[in-house]
């Protein structure tokens, strides 16, 4: 039996549905006595832009009169703690997705440049291809600065993109033709 290691770069968990759609990309390897194996790297929350942005949003005007917080009343290490709670949840979240999914998968939480883990995890573990599920980032895509934009320059293996909560029809832009309505 032949294997096939998929790497999974991943933003948040992956809905059941997303699991299911990445597992229907090598169904027929399956099928055809590849052993297909996940490998899923989801980047740890940055605990500090967390805070940042928290800030950000205080500071709309109200927080110029009376700073109702400072940085040395934040928790950093209680923040972080909860970043990295939140991400091991959303990695077991999708472990066991793909896993209902029939498939079989091992992840980590990563805290390195997402491009740079993705580009390590494929040379480890010899993966065929990579596979980058995030939200639609437009404006990064458009300058091509996004992470499947700078995987592309710098694997030397297919990377598929795909969109998540998306079916494989919505990614398309929806049903093509002419409809009976």
């Amino acid at each position: 039996m032949a294997d096939y290691d998929v790497v999974l770069l991943i933003e948040k968990a992956l809905s059941a549905s997303d699991a299911v759609q990445v597992r229907s990309l090598h169904a027929e390897l399956a099928e055809e006595g590849e052993r297909v194996r996940y490998h899923v790297l989801l980047p740890l929350e940055d605990a500090a832009a967390r805070v940042e942005a928290a800030m950000g949003s205080l500071s709309g005007g109200e927080m110029l009169a009376s700073p109702a917080m400072t940085m040395s009343e934040i928790d950093l290490d209680a923040v972080r703690k909860d970043c990295l709670e939140r991400s091991q949840a959303e990695l077991h979240t999708t472990l066991e997705h793909l896993r209902h999914a029939h498939a079989e998968a091992t992840g980590r939480i990563i805290t390195e440049p997402p491009v740079d883990a993705l580009a390590a995890e494929v040379a480890a573990v010899d993966g065929r291809e990579a596979i980058v599920l995030t939200r639609p980032h437009v404006v990064a895509e458009f300058f091509h600065l996004d992470w499947t934009s700078q995987a592309r320059r710098k694997l030397g293996v297919p990377v598929l993109h795909l969109l998540e909560h998306e079916t494989f029809e919505e990614q398309a832009g929806g049903p093509e033709g002419i409809s009976g309505a």
